[in-house]
């Protein structure tokens, strides 16, 4: 069975940074995309950042030049480096992996960015 378990969340102050991880157990195929998206209260889930095997990369445009998304394909890890923080990024996080035939989805982290 396959589970993606997020970690890195919590709380910081405008301007901070914080790093998240997304690593998947269960693995037996190839993920063609790993991602991270975001969903705040009242509002849909977003895009925040996807990233393929290869490594190309896409980014939400409200977080171009602050995050920075990388992944690990041997670790089945996703990272999300994500450096001066605002208030709007207040949200949960969602891992998310794209495979041929269906994806997956993490249980989400919190971040919160306050003062």
């Amino acid at each position: 069975q396959v589970q993606l378990v997020e970690s890195g969340g919590g709380l910081v102050q405008p301007g901070g940074s914080l790093r998240l991880s997304c690593a998947a157990s269960g693995i037996k195929f190839v993920i063609i995309t790993m991602g991270w998206y975001r969903q705040a209260p009242g509002k849909q889930r977003e895009l925040v950042a996807t990233i393929s095997r290869g490594g190309s990369t896409n980014y939400g445009d409200s977080v171009k030049g602050r995050f920075t998304i990388s992944r690990d394909n041997a670790k089945n890890t996703v990272y999300l480096q994500m450096n001066s923080l605002k208030p709007d990024d207040t949200a949960v996080y969602f891992c998310n992996f794209v495979r041929v035939v269906g994806q997956y989805w993490g249980q989400g982290t919190q971040v919160t960015v306050s003062s």
